[in-house]
């Protein structure tokens, strides 16, 4: 199996892993997971920052912005760590 075919069906394990994580983590974490998860399906964010008083929304465009250029298997990996992390610490 190619590289790149295990990378995605990795991520898209800890996706339904990251579903049942016995504890929720922070906005920090969440933000983390929501960037890298968007930036290793779509790509490069698009579109204007949310304005205004939509202070989730502009967080999420934030954070990610700031993956802006990374290839989207190097975010699944990332991804897949971190929700692997997570998995370990209970």
């Amino acid at each position: 199996m190619p590289e790149t075919e295990a990378v995605q069906r990795a991520f898209e394990r800890a996706q339904q892993d990251v579903q049942g994580l016995s504890r929720k983590p922070g906005n920090d974490i969440l933000l983390k997971l929501y960037a890298l998860y968007k930036q290793g399906t779509v790509g490069d964010v698009t579109g204007a920052r949310p304005g205004g008083f939509d202070f989730v929304g502009g967080a999420k465009y934030d954070a990610w912005a700031a993956r802006r250029g990374q290839d989207q298997e190097d975010a699944q990996r990332e991804y897949v760590a971190l929700v692997d992390a997570l998995k370990a610490r209970g």
